[in-house]
């Protein structure tokens, strides 16, 4: 049975490259009817925080993948150091005193016990990139089980991997230097060598590692920010992988009957936010409103936690989410567009106040004011009818009076269109918002 692990490290967030990695190992399990392995790698107690691991499982869960096992290393201590003994007492490996210090710690350190190094050549046939061969000659010995007593990276993996029975070590090509030191590992102590695949890197659209402003964003980050999980896959998906015929959309169960990890791409990965925003924007587009509502009503509550009217009347909500779906590229966009639907003080781009109301529309205003009021059934299409016959009776363009009343409306100068708006914010707000802009004895 094919065996797959993601071993994340709670020292920090779960990033792009991390999910990628996650995805990848997850899918090959799914594919092949095979187990997905989760292993904590958290024998780093210094820098290992609660916190990160709870939003690595929660990004885990959230993105859909579902793990069948799950270890934690700083439990397993006691295995690692009976291999490490194991290779000592067959003359592999040594002591070796260590001047090393423990942070906070007062109690006397215990010698490391290092593997002996013997120069030779190692070959993996890689999955992705073929034939690798390495000199074990630039190796220096490795320490096995640090003067703290905890395993270090590489042995720790080597035994775990082993142990769990992994098949498959699929991970990103940062790792690919780790892997003749393991092999050296799993042939001492007489372990069977999975294969490896190891994962193009992803680097940002300048060709560098990717930084905060280039994509490595916590995926709890890219939640909050109003992306679905669903969208999300798709791209990470794409990062290192192709359906073929030029698609760009695909749905995780049908891309589970087509990968096999030979497939992915040998070239290092792009990251763009343009193409995650777009890939968002079709799945947002898919999305039932009601749906859509589900999961805007608590980013709502907690960005305007004082409007109550909307949250009250779902149906009211779920009209204004439609006049953004095709618009917006995540729900946070929604939040920041319609903000004027949500707040009883809006903020007037003052670029837009000086093109369009610098000059006194007092009049304007409180003829349309008029024909609002009077309107028996308050409905866009009565909303129009209103408007457009005021325009004929003052003899002006439709354009000299839909800009000024969408920017003292709204704040903005684009959005949807503006009998929707008015009809969405209601009678009374409307008064209230176009009376600021209407001289007293207008």
């Amino acid at each position: 049975m094919i065996r797959v692990r993601f071993a994340p490290s709670p020292t920090g967030n779960l990033h792009i490259g991390g999910a990628r990695t996650a995805l990848f190992n997850w899918l090959y399990a799914r594919a092949k009817d095979g187990k997905f392995i989760l292993r904590i790698e958290d024998t780093d107690q210094h820098r290992s925080r609660k916190e990160y691991l709870d939003e690595i499982l929660q990004s885990l869960s959230w993105l859909g993948f579902n793990w069948d096992e799950i270890y934690f290393q700083i439990q397993r201590l006691d295995i690692y150091r009976a291999y490490a003994q194991r290779l000592l007492k067959d003359g592999r490996a040594y002591l070796a005193a260590s001047q090393q210090t423990e942070e906070g710690s007062s109690q006397p350190l215990q010698e490391a016990i290092v593997f002996r190094v013997h120069p030779q050549r190692v070959r993996i046939n890689d999955l992705i990139h073929g034939q690798i061969e390495f000199d074990t000659s630039v190796i220096k010995d490795q320490v096995l089980i640090k003067s703290d007593g905890t395993p270090t990276y590489n042995f720790a993996c080597v035994v775990d991997d082993a142990t769990m029975q992994i098949t498959h070590v699929i991970r990103g090509d940062d790792h690919i230097s780790n892997t003749p030191k393991q092999i050296l590992l799993y042939k001492a102590l007489g372990f069977r060598i999975p294969e490896f695949a190891h994962l193009p890197l992803i680097l940002s659209k300048s060709g560098g590692r990717l930084s905060k402003r280039t994509g490595a964003t916590a995926i709890s980050q890219f939640r909050q920010m109003g992306f679905l999980p669903e969208a999300l896959v798709n791209y990470l998906l794409l990062l290192g992988w192709s359906p073929g015929e030029n698609r760009e959309i695909i749905d995780i169960k049908e891309a589970a009957r087509l990968f096999d990890i030979t497939n992915a791409n040998k070239t290092a990965a792009t990251f763009d936010m343009d193409k995650i925003n777009w890939i968002n924007n079709q799945y947002i587009k898919g999305y039932s409103i009601e749906k859509l509502v589900d999961l805007l009503m608590p980013m709502l509550r907690q960005r305007f936690p004082r409007t109550q009217s909307y949250y009250s009347d779902r149906q009211k909500l779920q009209g204004l989410v439609k006049l953004y779906q095709g618009r917006i590229n995540t729900l946070g966009d929604l939040l920041e567009w319609a903000d004027f639907f949500f707040t009883d003080e809006i903020n007037v781009d003052p670029a837009a106040a000086q093109r369009y109301l610098s000059q006194d529309l007092s009049s304007e205003f409180s003829l349309f004011l008029e024909r609002i009021e009077k309107l028996e059934h308050f409905e866009v299409a009565t909303i129009e009818k209103a408007f457009r016959e005021l325009i004929v009776e003052l003899n002006i363009s439709s354009r000299q009076l839909i800009h000024p009343i969408r920017v003292a409306l709204t704040g903005k100068t684009v959005g949807p269109g503006l009998f929707d708006v008015i009809f969405y914010l209601g009678k009374e707000v409307t008064r209230i918002r176009l009376s600021r802009w209407i001289k007293k004895g207008s």
